[in-house]
């Protein structure tokens, strides 16, 4: 779970991230308490600045846009891949 806090314009990146809204993200606990150092992260929902969003790395980031091909580098980490509405505790 991450914070979107802010957005990243890129002219020059890898041709993987050529098309991708990329995102600055805070990762959060369940109490909305930041945890950890801010990254970046390609959106695939359009999230915007103040949301809280699910994000998933690895591997599960470079197939989550559906795009990524098998055999094609990517050099994607980290994607948002869903907007949180609320948190139930």
């Amino acid at each position: 779970m991450a914070k979107v806090i802010g957005s990243v314009v890129s002219t020059q990146k890898d041709p993987s991230l050529v098309g991708k809204k990329l995102m600055i993200v805070r990762p959060i606990d369940s109490d909305q308490k930041p945890i950890r150092f801010e990254q970046v992260a390609a959106d695939t929902v359009n999230a915007g600045i103040g949301d809280n969003v699910l994000v998933v790395r690895g591997a599960g980031a470079r197939r989550a846009d559906g795009i990524s091909q098998k055999n094609v580098p990517d050099v994607n980490d980290c994607t948002i891949v869903g907007i949180i509405d609320r948190f139930d505790k």
